[in-house]
């Protein structure tokens, strides 16, 4: 039995409302709704919704709770600071009382990571980016000249006007170079957009999810044969990978052009498997096309190499997971273990609610260019759609039990913790 009774109840304190007052309020007795707040009767869409009207609540609030992905981003801004004291355990009932304020943790979240990985990406350039060791030497080389200069023509020994202007055009020259060196070491940190705004994307990688966010990741320009729109608005490194995607991109369109896949996807329920094999293509092609097709259902795409790291990701709804500790019981990692064998697996992530999802996962290898002495490359695909829970067969074999990452995962008995989860350490 699900916790609607109990958010009702919660809710109905929080608003100061008496049973009796309540249970008047919507034709039912008041020793009726005490069972309902004690989840020992099930309660009807009519009712919540009736329910959620009196106490001023979207009806979805109290059947589903809060959305999981905001609780699961509110739990990653607890693991975050784990010294401090938080009642993790309150992060629902946080999440249905003040959804915008919850929001805003998660969006505050968000940014102190940004920031994080900025400081993080700065000091790696300052101790390791040969460019800048450049930038910084050529600034430092050029000032020590200048002074040497300024400090023989202020001496104490007179020079003659040959010299002194030899050193006058010394100085004018350094200079200039400083003027030149000063302003490759500013491009050195300098971000798209002179670093107005909002704080900005470090990582390539996050830059380019973030464009094609945007839209779906469709790109409806490279459909027929258009030329990549002008990446000017990121880094040069997301620029080149916006490109890279770009032309895989226009290759996948190509070979299964929106009037070719679309229909078929519908028809066969957007089940890559059934769609490769009727199509005859790659299966991770089709899975690349489902999941940037314009008119299809939530589709969430993870993209990874051989090492596990992530190199592309499409969140959907359910599917928001810490990109760089994942949680090794994904489908993406059997996959990489068996690469050509494609495989399907519902996952189950922890609640509640519970939120299932479906994965298809494949894993490439090719051969390495340096050659066959060289280890293969191999990367991996996963294709996630959310599932509804109330479609899942009851003989369906037990789900995957994933989560979104060791430290904000709530799974006690975990066979594959590497760290232990932040309610578990308060």
């Amino acid at each position: 039995m699900n916790a609607t009774g109990a958010r009702i109840r919660a809710r109905r304190l929080d608003a100061g409302m008496s049973q009796r007052d309540l249970a008047q309020a919507v034709g039912i007795s008041p020793s009726y709704l005490n069972l309902i707040e004690h989840d020992r009767r099930r309660v009807a869409g009519k009712l919540v919704a009736q329910i959620a009207d009196h106490l001023a609540l979207d009806p979805q609030m109290l059947s589903d709770g809060a959305d999981a992905a905001l609780i699961r981003q509110m739990r990653g801004a607890a693991a975050a600071l784990a010294d401090r004291v938080v009642e993790v355990e309150q992060a629902e009932d946080l999440a249905m009382r003040y959804p915008g304020w919850s929001r805003l943790i998660a969006a505050q979240a968000r940014e102190v990571v940004a920031l994080d990985r900025k400081v993080q990406a700065l000091s790696d350039r300052l101790a390791h980016d040969p460019a800048l060791a450049t930038a910084l030497h050529g600034v430092i080389t050029a000032v020590t000249a200048i002074q040497s200069s300024a400090a023989i023509l202020t001496g104490e020994t007179p020079l003659d006007t040959d010299w002194q202007a030899r050193f006058h055009r010394n100085i004018g020259e350094d200079a200039d170079r400083l003027a030149r060196m000063t302003a490759a070491l500013v491009a050195c940190f300098d971000g798209p957009g002179g670093g107005a705004g909002p704080v900005p994307v470090v990582s390539p990688r996050a830059e380019v999810e973030r464009v094609l966010d945007q839209t779906g990741f469709h790109r409806p320009w490279l459909e027929s044969g258009g030329a990549p729109e002008d990446a000017s608005d990121v880094s040069p490194a997301a620029a080149a990978l916006l490109h890279d995607f770009d032309a895989r991109y226009a290759a996948d369109a190509a070979a299964l052009p929106l009037d070719l896949i679309g229909p078929a996807a519908r028809r066969l329920d957007f089940d890559p498997l059934r769609l490769a094999a009727e199509l005859g293509r790659p299966l991770p092609q089709v899975m690349r096309r489902l999941a940037t097709l314009p008119d299809a259902p939530p589709l969430g795409l993870l993209d990874c190499d051989a090492a596990g790291v992530v190199r592309l990701m499409k969140t959907v709804p359910g599917f928001a997971v810490a990109q760089d500790r994942l949680c090794p019981f994904w489908p993406l990692f059997t996959a990489l273990g068996q690469p050509g064998r494609p495989v399907v697996a519902q996952v189950a992530l922890p609640g509640p609610p519970q939120v299932r999802l479906i994965c298809h996962a494949v894993a490439e290898a090719a051969p390495h260019p340096g050659g066959p002495h060289l280890p293969p490359l191999i990367a991996a695909l996963m294709l996630v759609r959310p599932m509804n829970p109330a479609t899942v067969p009851p003989d369906a074999a037990d789900p995957v039990p994933a989560g979104p990452g060791c430290a904000i995962c709530p799974r006690p008995d975990c066979p594959a913790r590497r760290e232990p989860a932040i309610r578990q350490e308060l």
